[in-house]
């Protein structure tokens, strides 16, 4: 019985981590991935399924299918964070207008869109600064050792076009 229930567990983690990284795949639009990838976990999800209610009498199976999912949203979540996929935006809110960030920031290899803002304390400096999310930490940080004080906003684009970034995108 134990090595059902060890198999039920790596066959759930295995399938979670797939069905999560297709979800993840399917809302970035790399479509053809998350195809391919559904066709491993519906053939996992069904042995796993299959086992489990062989062993429906055996209350541990459920539990053990039941951690198994748990841990492989996780373990689908890492994989997703470590291959980061797309872009993000970060907004940035500075106090000091004449800051050097932007300068500092296009030095580094970054797209920076800067403007001047109106604040509830007087005039603000905007940016606006587009990365490939696998730099998202990287230029957060940096960020923060150039203005320590900033204001950051990061969302997630879903489309670009125009400006400089989307010839690189393309390729």
């Amino acid at each position: 019985m134990i090595t059902i229930l060890i198999a039920i567990f790596l066959i759930q983690i295995v399938y979670v981590t797939f069905f999560t990284l297709r979800m993840i795949l399917t809302l970035k639009n790399q479509r053809y991935y998350a195809a391919g990838i559904s066709c491993i976990e519906i053939t996992i999800y069904v042995l796993g399924l299959n086992m489990v209610l062989q062993y429906l009498n055996q209350p541990i199976s459920l539990i053990v299918y039941a951690l198994g999912y748990g841990l492989g949203v996780l373990v689908g979540t890492w994989i997703e964070e470590k291959i980061a996929l797309g872009y993000v935006t970060l907004r940035i809110i500075v106090n000091d207008p004449d800051t050097q960030l932007a300068n500092q920031l296009r030095d580094s290899g970054y797209g920076v869109t800067c403007w001047l803002g109106s604040g509830r304390d007087g005039h603000r400096m905007m940016f606006e600064v587009l990365a490939k999310r696998k730099n998202q930490k990287k230029l957060y940080q940096s960020i923060l050792e150039m203005e320590p004080k900033a204001f950051i906003v990061t969302y997630e684009p879903t489309q670009l076009h125009g400006g400089f970034w989307t010839k690189s995108t393309r390729r």
